[in-house]
């Protein structure tokens, strides 16, 4: 069984649209990230650095955006995990975002799952 750390519907205002007027100013967008690593060693020492500081992950995750745009929903939600895969050094990320864009529509949204390649681990000696 994998340790899992939930961040739900995180708040940030990027610039995503496919027209050109639509990613003039930033709109909210709702992200939640699932992160997937094997925390035993984290608990048993009771070590933040032994695990995902998720406050610095978030803090990072909205600057990250800050000054970027992208067309498509579906491209920053892949960014995102590829970024938080590398970042993080997680085994497993899944990454949902939100928008507020269609009328007569809660919101619409991507969901995208990426897992860490055993090559992509760092060699440990």
């Amino acid at each position: 069984m994998k340790d899992t750390i939930l961040i739900e519907e995180l708040e940030a205002h990027f610039r995503v649209g496919v027209p050109d007027e639509e990613r003039r100013q930033p709109q909210r967008l709702l992200i939640s990230l699932e992160l997937e690593k094997d925390f035993t060693q984290a608990a048993r020492q009771d070590d933040v650095e032994l695990t995902i500081d998720y406050d610095a992950l978030t803090r990072s995750l909205l600057s990250w955006g800050q000054d970027r745009q992208w067309k498509l929903i579906e491209t920053l939600a892949c960014e995102i995990a590829d970024w938080v895969l590398k970042a993080y050094q997680v085994e497993r990320v899944r990454v949902e975002i939100k928008k507020y864009i269609l009328p007569n529509t809660r919101h619409v949204g991507v969901r995208v799952e990426r897992i860490q390649k055993p090559s992509d681990h760092p060699a440990t000696t």
